[in-house]
């Protein structure tokens, strides 16, 4: 009976070894693991990226020692605002509805202003 070779997943070498091995080395391991999760890294990289300018944005409108500050929609969409992009809701007893990015939050009010608020810790 004749043993069947089996190739590397990532650069097609011969397998010598054990039977379940699909990797020639550590190194093509490595790679080829690398390459398979990249595309959700670099996604995962590109959102937090996003929600951590976000949380930049909003700790900038509160003034120095104050705990909220307020702004309108114009001034967040200059300052490279993505509003797609938090991490949390919390809904008020009220009803109103913060949207957060980390620690700090926004509410929507009346004619595109926003109330921006630090969240306090949990």
């Amino acid at each position: 009976m004749a043993i069947e070779k089996k190739y590397c997943l990532n650069c097609n070498a011969v397998i010598q070894g054990r039977i379940d091995k699909k990797f020639c080395d550590d190194q093509c391991r490595n790679t080829y693991n690398n390459q398979q999760n990249a595309f959700s890294t670099n996604y995962i990289r590109r959102v937090n990226h996003s929600l951590k300018k976000n949380r930049n944005v909003l700790e900038r409108i509160i003034p120095t020692g104050e705990e909220m500050g307020k702004t309108t929609r114009d001034r967040l969409l200059r300052d490279g605002f993505l509003f797609k992009y938090f991490t949390h809701i919390y809904e008020t007893k009220k009803g109103n509805i913060y949207h957060y990015c980390y620690d700090y939050g926004y509410l929507e009010l009346e004619g595109d202003w926003f109330l921006v608020v630090k969240g306090k810790e949990v």
